[in-house]
């Protein structure tokens, strides 16, 4: 595995909060990043490539382009230049309300940033104003470890979470989209999910998941559905082991959200990859920072 990182990093350049120094560039009052301020046609900007938010509440941005409709955009949005036109580093709520109001113009600031950078930065205004869905969280980090080639231990150093929330939060992406979008709609909870992550078959985390949500089912309830499932199949397979360490066993899988199997004398713990292999390492305590 790699340890690059993002060269200096945002975090060199701006500190720890991210989004409080984009505000003060914004309002011109950062010396830490100088840009070129000017009128930009909104038909020649786009989204940032990295912007790891897919959805914005609709309400907000209708009282937001009712301010602007009123008085205008007081604080200049972040772009950088592209081959046609302009890419957003900040300010992606401002240029969509701007835009239902009909506005041509919005005043921008051109900054220069690379690929590295305008990942990174999407990521973590987002989440330092809690504007991410668990799901889109998720995708973000999966994005950043893969394109810039980062371990869970660099990630979490560079956005200011846990090793462990990142680990958490990645496996999400195991589960089928469907189950997905019920815990984006909060139709399943974390908890919820997590037995389900341990399962290998789409259409088995697909049944219990609507299980849940139609019937109302806590968190113990789904688990003592799936083991109330998997029992008649457990006594068609040769004398196994005693409740207790049945318990066990489900609990450790449940603790690492993989499938787990004890056998006499033997532990049989199961991965998907190397990646996978070092969040359950981690999960143990075992992996060395």
């Amino acid at each position: 595995m790699s340890n690059k990182k993002l060269g200096r990093g945002l975090g060199a350049i701006f500190g720890d909060d991210l989004s409080n120094v984009i505000e003060d560039i914004q309002q011109g009052s950062s010396s830490e990043l100088s840009g070129k301020k000017m009128d930009v046609l909104l038909s020649e900007i786009r989204s940032n490539p990295y912007q790891p938010r897919k959805t914005f509440d609709q309400e907000k941005i209708t009282e937001l382009a009712i301010s602007i409709k009123q008085h205008g955009v007081f604080t200049p949005i972040l772009i950088r230049q592209s081959i046609n036109g302009y890419e957003l580093v900040a300010g992606e709520r401002r240029v969509i309300a701007a835009r239902e109001v009909g506005l041509e113009t919005v005043p921008a600031i051109l900054v220069d940033f690379d690929d590295d950078s305008m990942m990174e930065i999407g990521l973590l205004e987002n989440i330092q104003r809690e504007d991410l869905n668990v799901i889109e969280e998720a995708n973000a980090y999966s994005q950043m470890m893969d394109k810039l080639e980062l371990t869970q231990n660099d990630l979490s150093q560079r956005v200011g979470k846990t090793r462990e929330h990142i680990a958490n939060i990645v496996r999400l992406l195991k589960l089928p989209t469907t189950v997905q979008n019920m815990v984006v709609e909060k139709k399943l909870t974390m908890s919820h999910v997590r037995p389900l992550i341990t399962l290998e078959d789409k259409d088995e985390i697909e049944y219990y998941a609507k299980e849940i949500v139609e019937k109302g089912l806590s968190v113990r309830a789904v688990e003592s559905l799936m083991r109330a499932d998997k029992e008649p199949a457990q006594r068609q397979e040769k004398p196994r082991l005693d409740p207790q360490l049945l318990d066990v066993e489900r609990g450790i899988a449940t603790r690492l959200s993989t499938k787990v199997k004890i056998n006499p004398k033997n532990i049989q713990i199961s991965y998907n990859d190397i990646s996978d292999l070092n969040r359950i390492l981690g999960e143990m305590g075992l992996l060395e920072d």
